[in-house]
C-alpha cells in the first residue's frame, strides 16, 4: 500500500500540469482571437476610410471624413456647381439643355421657374439664334452655418460674348440648402431652395 501513494501523488501532479498545461493554452488562444479580431477591426475601418475617386481615368485615394467637417467646403462647391451649369451657354441646343437638366437636379422648384420664364421670354432660343456664349466666374460664395437650412449668397461675373460686343454682368443670387440623400445626380448632398437672382445688372460694354 505504502508503494502505490507515490504513484497515486504522480499522477495527481501529472494531471496538475496537464490541466494547468490546458488551462494556460485555452487562455493564450482566446487572447490570440481577440488580439485578432481587434487587428482585423483595425484594418476593416482603416479600408472604409478610404475613397478612391475615378478622375480622368485614374483611381485616387481620398481620405473620408466626416460630414460635418466637409459641410462649408460641399456646400460652396454645391452653389459653384449649380450656377456655372445654370449660367453657362453656348449657341447649341444639346449643351444648354445638358447644362440645365444636370442643374435643375440641385435645386427645387424656385430655379425650374426661373428657367422656365427664361424659356418662354425667348432667351434661350435668342443664345441659339445669334451665336451668343455665356460664362460665369464665380468670386466668391458666403455661407452661413449658425441656422438650417443654410444660408448663402453667391457672387459672380457673367460673361456675355456676342458677334459685336462682349457684354460683362454682375451677379449676385442667394438661396437656402438643405440636406437630401446623395446620388449620382447630385453627389454633395444639398438641395438648394428659395433660390433668387439678387443682383444682375450691366458693368462694362466692349466692342469686338
Amino acid at each position: 500500500m505504502k508503494g502505490m501513494f507515490p504513484r497515486t501523488r504522480n499522477l495527481e501532479s501529472s494531471f496538475r500540469l496537464i490541466r494547468g498545461t490546458c488551462v494556460v493554452v485555452i487562455v493564450g488562444a482566446f487572447c490570440l482571437c481577440g488580439y485578432v479580431f481587434f487587428t482585423a477591426s483595425e484594418a476593416v475601418s482603416r479600408a472604409q476610410a478610404r475613397i478612391y475617386i475615378l478622375s480622368s481615368g485614374k483611381a485616387m485615394e481620398a481620405v473620408a471624413g466626416e460630414r460635418k467637417e466637409n459641410i462649408p467646403v460641399e456646400a460652396r462647391d454645391q452653389v459653384r456647381s449649380f450656377h456655372l451649369l445654370f449660367f453657362t451657354l453656348d449657341p447649341d441646343e444639346k449643351v444648354i439643355e445638358g447644362n440645365l437638366g444636370r442643374a435643375l437636379y440641385l435645386a427645387d422648384g424656385s430655379a425650374r421657374r426661373v428657367y422656365e420664364n427664361l424659356k418662354e421670354s425667348g432667351y434661350y432660343a435668342g443664345v441659339i439664334s445669334a451665336n451668343i456664349s455665356q460664362r460665369l466666374t464665380i468670386d466668391s460664395v458666403r455661407l452661413d452655418l449658425s441656422g438650417y437650412p443654410y444660408y448663402f449668397r453667391c457672387y459672380g461675373q457673367e460673361t456675355i460674348i456676342r458677334t459685336t460686343s462682349i457684354v460683362t454682368r454682375d451677379l449676385v443670387t442667394e438661396g437656402y440648402l438643405r440636406d437630401v440623400l446623395r446620388s449620382d445626380n447630385n453627389p454633395h448632398g444639398f438641395l438648394i431652395e428659395r433660390w433668387r437672382v439678387v443682383e444682375n445688372r450691366d458693368l462694362k460694354v466692349e466692342q469686338r
